[in-house]
């Protein structure tokens, strides 16, 4: 898989106070290049410095046929897929904690290469991790 990167953020869950803002930031800057874009839209993790506690690249993304500008995802990575609750106002958020408990408890082997939010046009959205 090729994705586009239309804007990306550097941050930490745990040591950036300003996370949440800069993840709200990043999606309202892209929104614009968005708004005539029909198709999945992505939220890549990427650029792991270690484990979820680590510093990680947020990039929203689009697919793409585009080689050269694009991050190629290998389809050789195992993904774990968590369902989002959208009828919830923190589903996402909610879908995080899940799975950082599921990896604290030993329960997925996170690999921190790409993960991804899966954002698709009939409201839906899953979280892809990578696991080893």
């Amino acid at each position: 898989m090729n994705l586009k990167i239309i804007k990306s953020v550097r941050t930490n869950n745990i040591k950036d106070e300003s996370v949440m803002q800069k993840i709200t930031d990043v999606w309202k800057e892209a929104s614009s290049v968005l708004e005539n874009h029909g198709g999945v839209t992505y939220g890549l993790y990427h650029d792991y410095e270690s484990d979820f506690k680590g510093d990680y690249t947020l990039s929203v993304a689009i697919q793409s046929e585009d080689k050269v500008s694009s991050i190629q995802i290998p389809n050789t990575i195992k993904y774990k897929v968590f369902e989002v609750d959208t009828s919830v106002e923190n589903g996402i958020l909610n879908s995080w904690k899940q799975i950082w408990e599921s990896e604290e408890n030993g329960n997925v082997k996170r690999a921190y290469t790409y993960d991804y939010e899966k954002y698709y046009p009939d409201g839906r959205i899953e979280i892809y991790i990578a696991t080893r």
